[in-house]
């Protein structure tokens, strides 16, 4: 294998994943991937509760897979993690790490001292004579990040960094280069959570965690028709079969509410963006996560949105090598892969 390997570990309500890449002078090479599933309840709203069953997962998970190594980037993102753009007086890279938690107190809904904090520069300002730094403040709960660290490392990993997951997604399906477009809105769909951030020429310039994701939809099936999850997500997915005809029009219904909703929440986000950076505009939303697969999403996002909807591929840029998987299932991982994918690429970033 090349030299030099990173592997971007992504904790999902619905399953853990994990893609190893190599980089070299040829290019970046995806060497392996694998996902194993947890038990329902085990992973709420990306936070571990049940870390035995996420421990077991994540053995399973090494084991099966064929990774190099147990050095691993870890991404976060739920409810308590906080992004925020905010401006702070300039100052060097030293003095902004040395000053951070004095400077952004005032932002965060909780102490300073019970947060993980980063802060991303995106661009210098100036409001008269004052030189600012405006950026996104990252803000994560010590407790959350620490239970999920725990957990990583009672399977034996080594978590090397804790990286939010939406700029994971921007760094494997984001499009920097892109001739058409300046701007785009990036989401990726979960079980649970889904990631939106919008992005100029790399640059992240809007983030929001939605807790909202392809399991809501699933549920409001099983809610609906009372039937077990399992049933309702191949309702959902149009794969069940004897179901009548009558139950069938129930599901689309549940569907379609959840969609409705969801869509609706995207719509207001990116207005709301929007109308705090009008010269940043979006032109375009990029799709990928599990909930991405639904029939439909893209559809009525787009005809909500007014832009067009296109889906992400995390896998097409890199180079593929002996992962175990073939085409086909390269396939049907692709959608899956933007956050394990994302934070491999970070650790070189």
């Amino acid at each position: 294998m090349p030299g030099r390997t990173a592997i971007g570990l992504d904790i999902g309500t619905s399953g853990v994943r994990a893609a190893e890449l190599s980089f070299g002078k040829g290019g970046i090479t995806l060497e392996k991937f694998g996902q194993v599933a947890v038990p329902e309840g085990a992973v709420r709203d990306g936070e571990v509760v049940d870390r035995s069953a996420v421990v077991d997962a994540l053995k399973a998970l090494w084991k099966g897979s064929g990774f190099s190594g147990r050095k691993v980037a870890l991404g976060v993102a739920n409810q308590r993690v906080v992004v925020r753009q905010v401006d702070l007086p300039w100052m060097t890279e030293a003095e902004l790490k040395s000053s951070l938690p004095l400077q952004v107190q005032d932002y965060l809904p909780m102490p300073v001292e019970d947060c993980v904090i980063d802060f991303h520069a995106v661009e210098e300002i100036r409001q008269e004579d004052t030189r600012l730094l405006r950026g996104l403040l990252v803000a994560a709960s010590r407790e959350m990040v620490m239970s999920n660290v725990a957990a990583v490392q009672a399977a034996g990993l080594r978590p090397m960094s804790v990286d939010l997951s939406s700029f994971a997604v921007l760094r494997a399906v984001g499009r920097p280069h892109a001739a058409d477009v300046a701007t785009e809105a990036i989401l990726d769909i979960g079980a649970r959570i889904s990631n939106l951030v919008i992005h100029s020429a790399g640059v992240p310039r809007f983030v929001r965690v939605l807790l909202t994701g392809g399991q809501d939809v699933t549920d409001a099936v099983a809610e609906r028709l009372g039937v077990p999850s399992a049933l309702a997500e191949a309702v959902k997915r149009g794969i069940a079969e004897d179901v009548p005809a009558d139950e069938q029009e129930l599901a689309g219904t549940a569907v379609d509410l959840m969609l409705e909703v969801f869509v609706d929440d995207i719509r207001s986000s990116l207005d709301y963006y929007s109308a705090a950076n009008p010269q940043f505009r979006p032109e375009r939303v990029v799709l990928s996560g599990g909930g991405s697969l639904l029939e439909g999403i893209a559809d009525r996002l787009a005809a909500a949105v007014r832009l067009p909807v296109v889906a992400g591929d995390p896998i097409s840029p890199l180079h593929v090598g002996r992962t175990g998987l073939d085409e086909q299932q390269l396939g049907l991982v692709q959608p899956l892969a933007a956050v394990p994918v994302g934070l491999a690429l970070g650790v070189i970033s």
